[in-house]
């Protein structure tokens, strides 16, 4: 299991840390009700050592990504950025982007889970293009902050995607308008040997330390797909809610045939949905039955905190979308209810 560069840090400061598939990340810092009131209602800082950048330099570096990602990359000036996926030419999803250009990159901020796979994936179709795709001259971390307290509190005004380098603790790092539970939240891209020092001062400033109990139950009540969780090489960005990761404008990239096709069609044949959950808590990936039929299975489950009740993300065939229609969690011997919900659950 790999630690992240805010590991022992926030160990002594009271962290307890769980296993996210095979990264050490804090799962709360003491109350998660507390903590996920902060990213409702005021500023919540968050480690998200489980993300990287991956730097692409290179004269030709916008032209490919254009060609490669689900977003328009070619338009962006330095300072502005945009969410992208990275598909396979059937249309699934490889890999979730946060890209970021400066004057000298584009910043790809990616899952670490999957960073080699959307690596190779990419050298693999450069062909005669001036790209380089590496890890940052100087390693960095990234530090989330959420809520709708965190551009005051960081004394910063962007619009989506848009970024700028600002002081923190001393500390000059680059903030970019950017949330993991689709809310009013900032991520810091962080030089790795002072992420301590612009830690604390965060949390000098008024952020509270939040773990990734109450992070999972908003994204689950909003509906924000993890990569490896809720889509991956098996899923149809089609599938999931990533429309703004997504133009309609562009002209073609690796996948763009069959989202076109699917678009035109009007309709998938399953989708990713929210559930409240009923019974004893079910295990991730268990099947979803209605009249004896198996009609989709759970991505992701959490406490919603904003319900009071455990909640999930589901894939569940078009039939049963209807809000209220009850379905019953095979988990062993037991057997929860899932009622399909709207987002935002709460």
């Amino acid at each position: 299991m790999s630690r992240t560069a805010l590991h022992a840090h926030l160990a002594a400061r009271g962290a307890v840390h769980g296993d996210d598939r095979s990264v050490a990340l804090p799962a709360r810092f003491g109350d998660p009700q507390a903590e996920y009131r902060a990213l409702r209602e005021a500023a919540a800082v968050v480690d998200l050592g489980f993300r990287t950048i991956v730097s692409a330099t290179g004269d030709d570096r916008a032209a490919f990504l254009q060609g490669m990602l689900t977003n328009d990359v070619a338009g962006l000036a330095p300072g502005a950025g945009c969410r992208a996926l990275l598909l396979t030419i059937q249309g699934r999803v490889v890999a979730d982007v946060r890209v970021a250009a400066t004057p000298e990159a584009l910043l790809l901020d990616v899952d670490v889970r999957v960073r080699d796979a959307c690596v190779a994936a990419l050298e693999k179709l450069v062909i005669a293009d001036d790209v380089t795709l590496a890890a940052p001259a100087e390693p960095v971390t990234l530090i989330g902050v959420e809520g709708p307290l965190a551009a005051t509190l960081l004394e910063v005004t962007l619009e989506p995607g848009a970024h700028a380098v600002r002081p923190v603790g001393g500390v000059d790092v680059r903030v970019v308008r950017a949330s993991e539970v689709a809310g009013p939240g900032v991520v810091l891209h962080v030089p790795a040997e002072a992420a301590p020092r612009v830690w604390d001062a965060l949390v000098g400033a008024g952020a509270v330390p939040c773990g990734m109990a109450a992070l999972e139950g908003r994204r689950v009540e909003v509906g924000v797909p993890r990569i490896g969780l809720d889509m991956d090489e098996q899923v149809l960005a089609l599938e999931v809610p990533v429309e703004d990761a997504i133009s309609s404008a562009k002209g073609c990239y690796l996948g763009q045939e069959v989202i076109a096709r699917g678009t035109a069609r009007g309709h998938v044949n399953r989708r990713l949905t929210p559930l409240r959950l009923e019974g004893p808590l079910p295990a991730r990936g268990a099947p979803l039955v209605r009249d004896g039929k198996e009609v989709g299975h759970l991505t992701t489950v959490a406490h919603a905190f904003g319900l009071g009740v455990p909640a999930a993300l589901g894939f569940v065939r078009r039939e049963h979308w209807e809000p209220g229609t009850e379905l019953a969690v095979r988990s062993g011997h037991a057997v929860t209810l899932a009622r399909v919900a709207v987002w935002p659950l709460a």
